[in-house]
């Protein structure tokens, strides 16, 4: 094959991962990439007819999944020396361009490694202190040699404007927004049962606690918490013995479809979230969302129209205030505006971009 489609690995059934399928499946030429892929992504991939092939091999599968990935691209993708179209995406993969001798090079970037950039600080503080220098010293080779890759692309990609603007922040490099492709047309709405619904995995970017400390407040409202990650059992101690909160753990993706068809409305309140597929989710099945404004929320959710935006740094109270505007405005013509606004972001729009580029 001579154009190639590379993503940094198959980890979870996770956004990036679902857009690097969706550009598999529509670019049936291509050749996919990744260094290796999880069982957790095994689900979707047996779901997807994209043939997406592996680069581990040999004495690096013994390597940790970052630096396996680093290596793979950097050492084992000898074959794009002679190619016509490379679409690098992820944080690793773009370390293969080094390979690529002739033909375009095009990067989607989902966002920058935050880990090196915004939230190096954040990061850093989480090691313990000897294995910080290490750290350091290991983030400073990283960004010259992910500057120096994105910098040989032809044109570069971003999932939103916050990206955009991130990108453009720390690395002085400027791209086109394309908005990442949601699965609009598998939800819809089946019904009112009255719940919030929360769809955010369990860690602490996320803000669920927020949500549940405003639920608190709220006896008469009940809030359905739809997910897992690490925060679970002490977001489970947070809630306590409330009867109005529900913990269901992950779900499946159909499950996920029923309980957001069933909500009156959606929150999500994550720290600058990249883009956020959720929101669009929620809204192509005519449910409103209570957001934060900030991140790539301020891009999908219309204020008034199709749900509530929380000033950033949210408070329980700020959550109770919304609900009790949510109480007020949801039903049929909301729900409307809802839908309406998910077509912006759906899968054949995503494409049909992606087509006009590649092509």
């Amino acid at each position: 094959m001579k154009n190639y489609l590379l993503y940094d690995f198959m980890q979870v059934a996770g956004g990036a991962e679902r857009v690097t399928l969706t550009l598999a499946e529509a670019f049936p030429d291509f050749q996919t990439l990744v260094s290796r892929c999880y069982p957790a992504a095994q689900p979707l991939l047996e779901g997807s007819s994209a043939n997406v092939q592996e680069l581990r091999g040999g004495w690096s599968t013994c390597l940790p999944r970052i630096l396996e990935s680093m290596w793979c691209f950097r050492f084992r993708a000898e074959r794009l020396r002679e190619v016509d179209t490379v679409l690098y995406s992820g944080f690793y993969a773009p370390l293969a361009v080094h390979q690529q001798r002739s033909g375009r090079r095009f990067y989607y970037c989902h966002t920058i490694p935050r880990f090196a950039y915004d939230l190096y600080d954040s990061t850093l503080a989480g090691f313990p202190f000897w294995l910080q220098p290490f750290y350091a010293i290991f983030v400073r080779w990283f960004r010259k040699r992910y500057e120096a890759a994105i910098d040989r692309m032809d044109r570069i990609f971003v999932n939103s404007e916050n990206v955009r603007a991130r990108l453009r922040r720390y690395t002085g490099l400027d791209a086109e927004v394309v908005y990442p492709p949601v699965a609009t047309q598998h939800f819809q709405c089946l019904g009112d049962e009255g719940y919030y619904l929360s769809t955010a995995r369990l860690v602490t970017n996320k803000r669920v606690d927020v949500i549940v400390r405003a639920f608190l407040q709220m006896p008469n409202r009940s809030l359905v918490v739809l997910s897992g990650g690490p925060e679970l059992e002490r977001l489970k101690a947070i809630a306590g013995d409330a009867p109005n909160i529900r913990f269901t753990g992950w779900q499946t993706d159909e499950a996920l479809r029923r309980w957001v068809g069933n909500a009156r409305c959606v929150i999500y309140l994550p720290v600058d979230e990249d883009f956020g597929m959720s929101p669009v989710e929620a809204m192509a099945a005519g449910k409103p969302v209570i957001g934060v404004a900030e991140g790539g929320l301020l891009e999908t959710v219309v204020p008034g129209h199709t749900g509530v935006l929380i000033a950033p740094s949210p408070t329980p109270e700020a959550v109770v205030q919304a609900v009790a505007q949510i109480e007020q405005i949801h039903g049929a013509p909301l729900s409307a505006q809802c839908r309406q606004r998910a077509q912006q972001f759906t899968k054949d729009a995503f494409v049909a971009r992606m087509v006009t580029i590649l092509r």
